[in-house]
């Protein structure tokens, strides 16, 4: 396969950021080729006022920057970013590698917080969420789980080849749910991992497929 790919945008997780392990791999490991992994924080301007509406913004920009179709690594809640933008940015967006994305946000089977929590945290207008960038509490607004209603990253129609990566002891996405999400689109290719939300313990077995998936392999 010759090499299809310049450039590769990779969008960190829920409360993580660019210099999370998995970014930071994946930069080694496409530099060796030549390839520059870019990874906007997603946590800018401030953690408090994230929602997925505002990640999207971020997101278009990048893309109109890069100035041509890009390959977009999405981990966990970038990952539902990634396959919404899949959908809505589809001439910008040629390939789509997902660890596990999280496909049910704010739907029954993924919650950042109990669901009866969830009029607490609307009362409040904000709760407290463990950063781990940060190492310490932020505050959340409820915005973030009010604008994630609006999106369905499960249901979202794409038509881009992509690799997801799902952990079958991940406790923070539900494996299940990433299989059912893969069965009903030719377009994805989906591997099983003995592992947890993190997959930092599988790093080495993605990139087996994840380099000639980009084209880089010799």
């Amino acid at each position: 396969m010759t090499m299809i790919k310049k450039q590769v945008l990779f969008l960190h997780g829920f409360a993580s950021s660019p210099k999370s392990t998995k970014a930071v791999y994946f930069a080694e490991r496409l530099r060796e080729h030549g390839v520059t992994l870019r990874c906007p924080d997603l946590n800018e301007p401030d953690f408090t006022t994230l929602t997925i509406t505002r990640m999207l913004d971020r997101l278009r920009t990048e893309l109109s920057r890069a100035g041509g179709p890009c390959a977009i690594m999405g981990s966990s809640l970038g990952g539902t970013v990634a396959i919404l933008a899949a959908e809505r940015f589809a001439d910008r967006i040629d390939r789509l590698v997902l660890l596990a994305p999280a496909v049910m946000l704010a739907k029954p089977g993924h919650h950042l917080v109990a669901p009866e929590r969830i009029e607490e945290w609307r009362q409040r207008g904000a709760l407290p969420f463990f950063h781990y960038a940060a190492g310490e509490e932020r505050s959340l607004s409820y915005a973030f789980y009010e604008d994630s209603l609006r999106y369905d990253a499960f249901g979202a129609a794409f038509q881009q080849p992509a690799l997801v990566f799902q952990g079958l002891r991940d406790r923070s996405v539900d494996h299940r749910a990433v299989e059912a999400f893969a069965s009903v689109r030719p377009n994805v290719t989906l591997s099983l991992l003995d592992d947890e939300h993190q997959l930092i313990d599988s790093l080495p077995r993605m990139w087996e497929s994840i380099e000639p998936f980009l084209g880089l392999a010799e």
